[in-house]
């Protein structure tokens, strides 16, 4: 079973049907006792890093997060869901994320070092770099594009952890994976035949 994580960050149902697509059983939930069972767990999320650390402690799930990573169970973050597993952003100036990880969520510059401009949020596909063989990457060729939609973006402290990277006016951390925990800065289930492949890997794990 994957137990998604209910936190109201939106974009929980397209992640429930790609994992109902692949044949898996999902739930949608707020209930630790129901997440701390599952095979599976992740942790979606679009919007602002304070406001969603802020619904994680007023539902009480770090401590269900905390004992997730600690019981091994594979953990997936998505897109602002990667962002809340460090320490800090600067979308959201004094609050703590979960410090999972280690690294900082920095905005993205409008222009790159020579110059050039970039909207701002990155909204479309873009092309993965594979800097060291992550398991949720098994099949899918170097170059692969997939969906992002953001204004911040991770620069890894530790860059063992780094799975994939993408550019866009800067170079992005665009995937981790540490032990049980795994996450992506883009939109898997958005990510068309790629996305599906990404997230049958995670359920292989």
């Amino acid at each position: 079973m994957v137990a998604i994580i209910d936190y109201d960050a939106g974009n929980i149902k397209s992640v429930e049907k790609a994992f109902s697509y692949l044949g898996a059983t999902t739930v949608i939930t707020k209930d630790p006792k129901e997440i701390l069972k599952a095979d599976h767990v992740v942790l979606p999320g679009v919007g602002a890093f304070g406001d969603a650390m802020g619904r994680i402690n007023e539902y009480d799930l770090k401590t269900t997060i905390d004992s997730i990573v600690a019981n091994e169970t594979p953990f997936l973050g998505i897109c602002l869901g990667q962002q809340l597993l460090f320490d800090s952003s600067e979308e959201s100036e004094g609050v703590s994320g979960l410090g999972i990880l280690r690294g900082e969520i920095v905005s993205i510059p409008k222009t790159d070092e020579k110059g050039n401009s970039y909207k701002i949020p990155q909204i479309g596909w873009n092309r993965l770099s594979f800097p060291r063989e992550g398991r949720l990457y098994k099949g899918i060729d170097e170059g692969a594009y997939v969906y992002f939609v953001h204004s911040y973006y991770l620069k890894a402290a530790d860059r063992s952890i780094v799975t994939a990277t993408t550019d866009y006016s800067v170079t992005i951390d665009a995937s981790v994976e540490s032990g049980n925990v795994f996450a992506c800065q883009f939109h898997p289930e958005k990510s068309a035949d790629v996305g599906m492949q990404i997230l049958r890997n995670f359920l292989d794990v």
